[in-house]
């Protein structure tokens, strides 16, 4: 099951937060001997990570973990990057699940146990390394599922539901222990750089007694006290002693955390469907060694030590031999607008008849004297954040979905200042007054067509592509999108333009992301799922963010009040899909986020199995 990571982050838990310097500190979350909820197997345990609001004290959905498939001592490699302020008192909860299907709703697996501490905890401990004992804790019957739902801490104090269950429901009695949590911390460096590299093996040990092994490596970065920290896992490789692994991205914040000479034990092992994988052999390296690239020093011996000690002429059980190594460093929003990066912020707004007769008031196109309609909200809150990377403020503003005078010809790219060779209006003030004017002048009509918009944009953007100018679209509407197939048609077509796309929805209708990915689309695209649809009304504040690549166009669809409607994008490499290098945030274009990682409540991800969390946070922040 992959996660939706609502998701608070702990710098929200102090209104002044965002102004103070914070840490940022990696938790890397591992279990032991959890419960077995399985009867054929054993658990597939998942992690979710929980903060708890300084004022309100309510615990909100930080991010989860990938699935491990039957273990029940799992060392998850999906980490949460937090903010750790050492003046705040910063209470976290982690709720273990067996997973039994692809749905992210959590009531539909089984409670494994939870444990609460606060980051404080964790950083402080010995070696920033807190272990705690799972409990069921006081529970409550979902009235749907029939499955015991987890306990609630809140302020310290248990909140029992009313409908509690006892040993029947639950596999343990509350406050009983059911295994134990271990939570790790590590302050993470200012090191931007991403490593690139592949590995391939030869003559591994044959571990399947009717077929040849199914190899996988497990890379681990050492920690001061001794243990081993994993951070990566490449994919199985089946029914070959000698495997080529894909190429892999990862940051070097993650895999050395920026001490070259810190030691990086690599574990090869035999895939087994039960999880009892077979252990083949390991070697260890470090980041300076890798960094040579393909040449006599970065050929390994994997080494079994029980083989080692048990037999005189045990050699080893094959070869590990890097084939490439490449490094680049990620470049900041800073970085870019150093460099004369300026942003192309165009608008598009939907002018089609169910938005209602603009006359009346309860149409979500009237002007009212006395406040903005929610086009113009919208219109604003993105507005005035991108207006500031633009040094001439004239802003292309395009209309779509309406009949213009004076043959009532419908066009689904018309300028809302009604000139065709330039459609630009001086700043948001100017786009507000020409589409102010387009209400008056055309009549409301359909479809709800993209396609126009999105082309229109990457022609521009397509005629410029030396780093200068990074094209931003903002699209407004109220419905579904009439042109899905062409829309995402044309957003593949623009996936190699430096673009991105915002589409902000209105009123009360609902966006259907049920439908298949985009034809023609080139390798590795995937459309990640849409949320389930959610109703949302107008007067709620609207607000958005942008998911940015250098390689790609990222859109992200967003609702009133901020609820995410659901995520495409390109993503930017091929391989396992642990990492993810080159997505960044509006406020941080070019900056570097990794798989799992939580940037303004929402998760990179790789994956096409994607939903929402129960409840998304309010983005007016940004």
């Amino acid at each position: 099951m992959e996660q939706p990571e609502d998701m608070a982050s702990l710098s929200e838990f102090d209104s002044l937060a965002g102004s103070i310097p914070a840490t940022k500190v990696e938790i890397t979350v591992s279990c032991r001997n959890l419960l077995d909820k399985d009867m054929f197997s054993k658990s597939d345990p998942l992690c979710v990570m929980y903060t708890q609001g300084m004022e309100n004290k309510q615990w909100r959905e930080f991010g989860r973990t990938e699935v491990i498939d039957n273990t029940l001592n799992p060392d998850f490699v999906r980490k949460f990057i937090v903010d750790y302020f050492f003046e705040e008192k910063q209470n976290l909860r982690f709720d273990l699940y067996d997973v039994d299907s692809k749905s992210p709703d959590l009531s539909k697996h089984d409670f494994l146990g939870q444990a609460f501490c606060t980051l404080g905890e964790i950083v402080g401990s010995p070696g920033s390394r807190l272990e705690k004992s799972l409990t069921i804790g006081a529970f409550s019957l979902n009235s749907r599922t029939g499955k015991p739902m987890p306990a609630v801490s809140n302020g310290g104090l248990w909140m029992e539901s009313l409908r509690t269950t006892g040993l029947e429901a639950s596999g343990g009695v509350p406050g009983k222990k059911c295994g134990t949590i271990i939570l790790s911390a590590e302050e993470l460096s200012n090191c931007r750089d991403v490593a690139t590299m592949q590995f391939c093996a030869n003559k591994l040990d044959k571990k399947d007694f009717f077929g040849k092994s199914d190899p996988f490596l497990v890379f681990y970065r050492s920690n001061e006290d001794g243990t081993f920290t994993i951070c990566h896992k490449t994919e199985v490789m089946k029914n070959t002693l000698n495997p080529v692994w894909q190429t892999f991205s990862i940051p070097v914040r993650a895999l050395c955390n920026g001490d070259y000479d810190r030691t990086i034990k690599v574990e090869v092992y035999d895939w087994d469907r039960d999880g009892s994988h077979d252990f083949i052999g390991e070697f260890t390296t470090s980041y300076r060694e890798l960094a040579r690239g393909q040449s006599q020093f970065n050929i390994y011996e994997v080494v079994n030590p029980k083989k080692k000690m048990k037999k005189k002429k045990y050699v080893n059980s094959g070869t590990v031999t890097l084939l490439s190594f490449a490094v680049e460093s990620e470049c900041t929003f800073l970085d870019y607008i150093k460099g004369g990066t300026q942003i192309n912020f165009t608008v598009a707004i939907d002018f089609t008849a169910s938005n209602g007769n603009p006359s009346q008031s309860t149409s979500l196109h009237y002007m009212s004297p006395y406040q903005l309609n929610a086009y113009a909200l919208a219109l604003t809150a993105v507005g005035e954040i991108i207006q500031h990377y633009d040094s001439d403020k004239m802003f292309p503003a395009l209309g779509f979905g309406a009949k213009l005078p004076p043959d009532g010809r419908v066009s689904h790219e018309f300028p809302l200042n009604g000139n065709q060779e330039n459609p630009s209006c001086c700043g948001i003030d100017g786009i507000l007054e020409a589409y102010h004017h387009s209400l008056r002048t055309v009549q409301l009509y359909g479809p709800t067509n993209f396609a126009p918009v999105v082309t229109h944009v990457a022609r521009n953007a397509a005629e410029v592509q030396d780093g200068s100018q990074y094209s931003v679209l903002l699209i407004i509407t109220d419905g579904v999108i009439s042109d899905m197939a062409q829309t995402k048609e044309a957003i593949v077509n623009a996936a190699k333009l430096p673009m991105s796309i915002i589409i902000i929805g209105v009123g009360q209708a609902e966006f259907d992301g049920e439908s298949p990915p985009p034809r023609c689309a080139p390798r590795g695209f995937r459309p990640l799922e849409m949320a389930p649809p959610k109703r949302v009304r107008a007067r709620t504040a609207v607000c958005a963010a942008i998911w940015m690549s250098r390689q790609g166009v990222s859109v992200c669809l967003f609702a009133q009040g901020g609820v995410c409607q659901g995520v495409y994008r390109t993503p930017t490499h091929q391989g396992c899909g642990e990492e993810a290098p080159s997505h960044s945030s509006l406020l941080h274009p070019g900056s570097l986020w990794r798989v799992g990682e939580w940037h303004h409540g929402l998760e990179v991800r790789d994956s096409c199995d994607w939903a929402p969390p129960v409840s998304w946070p309010q983005f007016s922040h940004l």
